[in-house]
């Protein structure tokens, strides 16, 4: 090859580097080479060894030793005065067996230019892969990829850091403690701290600083992790890490727990701040799309969440476990309104569940009154002398909205059937028991004016979707709680058919529940109450409206009728 081929050869580089500049600015990723001196001190390296003679992938070269300043990332020219020297390189070599072989420094999976800067950008202008390499490993205690930039070396530091701190890397060295943003280490460590501190106070001891971040790793950072890979939740951060997604999930806990006045399950906590802040198209089309619904859609015409969407979320993070682990149920001050504590409370002992009580009031001013104070104290000790765990929240605002909003939480809603849905529509407008069987997004039991010991339930069923979610439940209360079970189908024009019966049998019986099955004809709601009565039933299973809110309010509901009259608890399904 001639000189003025090469040095052409050497200009056309220099064009395509000065592009390169412009295209980082526009992208904001770094087109410079990382300076090996640079990281090392960054990465405070605790050890070398000689690997001999290699090929290496050009693409995982992304530093210089000393001539970091001269070529781009991808090893073009940024100096006109380096054009003699790039083409007697160039002119050298005919192919890619004309050069010999250049001196890395390797750490991680990425190399550094020790020497031969020039021969690695001939060998890419030549379409090369790969070249061939004196490699000296680097040992250090974070390792570093290809597409490091410039600006991850901040965060590379930290990480070196809170490692040298912690000892993570040798106490749990499986664990990934990568973060995408600066100052998040600190962060891991005052968790650690914190911890540390309240291991001392309950065991009234010093805690050695070991035993604190591997009981942290274990107890604390660990179970959120793992809900995090059970719930594949890292699909809907695209780009950040479990350790983000830890941070993430501690910071909006702390506040949310701040906000309901409860603890919260993890697991359901996690899927729920994934649903409202996830960046996948999917999730923000369906929170736009419920803000615009709630937002022209008065609550009395909601139609609420779609059949089976709680049974869904329930088996994705409590699979395996209970039905009802979280029962939420609403206090008043009336005597009637203990009631459904009662109630919430033998469902409680049967399912080992944990209540969370809310008492709404009208203004932050009376949250603090006498009367609060006494239904808190009344609250704890029912709990204690029933030996359940509670926490009572205090609210303010509508009663209807406030019990919708926080059912998400739980998997159980229990309420005091005080005043169920009257018969005339404009009444049906303004009952607000009615709005919350229509929006509340979890089974809801409603206890009228007395509780019931649940020995004998009874499963109303026409096979539409929400009588399968009926059936669900029902097949679950009769194994766990080893109930007996009555299944009734009633023959009216548009609903139950002959097969309908049958299907509830196949589905009981394959999963090893024996019932009383009955057909029955005439008006839905006296069918039901008649079975209910005949069959010594305390508990009524059945789905909630099944029409549009409009025609329920205009034409009547079997489920409004059964509200009114049964004497039993009602569980209602979605």
């Amino acid at each position: 090859m001639s000189y003025s081929l090469a040095i052409g050869d050497f200009h056309r580089l220099r064009r395509r580097a000065v592009l390169e500049k412009i295209m980082a600015r526009l992208t904001g990723r770094s087109a410079d080479l990382l300076s090996f001196e640079d990281v090392r001190k960054k990465l405070k390296l605790i050890g070398s060894s000689a690997s001999g003679l290699q090929e290496i992938p050009l693409n995982a070269i992304v530093g210089s030793v000393g001539r970091y300043t001269d070529f781009t990332r991808k090893f073009l020219p940024k100096r006109d005065s380096d054009e003699g020297r790039w083409a007697h390189v160039k002119m050298a070599v005919s192919d890619l067996l004309g050069l010999p072989p250049i001196e890395v420094y390797q750490i991680g999976e990425v190399y550094f230019v020790l020497d031969g800067n020039h021969r690695v950008s001939v060998a890419q202008q030549l379409g090369a892969t790969h070249i061939q390499a004196y490699v000296t490993e680097i040992r250090t205690k974070v390792p570093l990829s290809p597409d490091v930039q410039p600006d991850d070396l901040i965060l590379k530091e930290e990480y070196v850091e809170f490692l040298e701190r912690t000892q993570l890397d040798r106490f749990r060295p499986e664990a990934d403690w990568s973060v995408t943003a600066p100052g998040r280490y600190k962060l891991l460590a005052e968790h650690i701290a914190v911890h540390r501190y309240f291991m001392g106070l309950e065991q009234n001891r010093e805690i050695p600083y070991e035993e604190a971040v591997t009981h942290w790793y274990d107890k604390v950072y660990l179970p959120v992790v793992e809900i995090i890979r059970e719930q594949g939740i890292l699909r809907d951060f695209p780009g950040r890490t479990e350790t983000d997604l830890y941070l993430w999930f501690s910071k909006h806990r702390t506040t949310l727990e701040k906000a309901l006045g409860w603890e919260i399950d993890p697991k359901v906590m996690a899927s729920h701040l994934a649903a409202r802040t996830s960046s996948r198209p999917r999730r923000v089309v369906a929170r736009v799309g419920e803000k615009i619904l709630d937002a022209i859609t008065p609550d009395e015409l909601e139609a609420g969440p779609s059949p089976g969407e709680w049974r869904k979320k329930h088996l994705k993070t409590h699979r395996d476990e209970r039905l009802f682990p979280e029962i939420l149920v609403p206090i008043n001050d009336d005597e009637s309104g203990w009631h459904a504590l009662d109630q919430a409370l033998e469902i409680a002992q049967r399912e080992d569940s944990r209540l969370l009580g809310l008492h709404i009031v009208p203004s932050e001013t009376q949250k603090e009154s006498e009367k609060v104070k006494a239904i808190q104290v009344e609250f704890a000790n029912r709990c204690t002398e029933a030996g359940v765990s509670g926490e009572l929240a205090i609210d303010v605002g509508g009663i209807a909205r406030r019990i919708c909003e926080r059912a998400p939480w739980v998997d159980l809603v229990v309420i005091n059937l005080t005043h169920p849905p009257a018969p005339q529509p404009i009444a049906k407008l303004g009952s607000g028991f009615r709005t919350i069987i229509r929006r509340c997004p979890r089974p809801l039991l409603a206890v009228p004016s007395f509780s019931s010991v649940i020995d004998q339930a009874l499963l109303a069923y026409d096979g539409s979707p929400k009588a399968n979610e009926a059936l669900f439940i029902a097949t679950y209360l009769s194994g766990s709680w080893n109930i007996p079970l009555v299944v009734v189908t009633i023959k009216e024009r548009g609903r139950a058919t002959a097969e309908t019966l049958t299907d509830a049998r196949k589905y009981l019986e394959a999963r090893g529940i024996q019932a009383t099955y009955v057909r029955e004809r005439g008006l839905v709601p006296e069918a039901i109450l008649k079975t209910a009565d005949e069959y010594e039933s305390n508990m009524i299973i059945m789905g909630g409206y099944g029409k549009s809110p409009a025609t329920e309010i205009l034409l009547g509901s079997a489920v409004d009728r059964v509200l009114r009259e049964a004497w039993q608890p009602m569980l209602i399904c979605r």
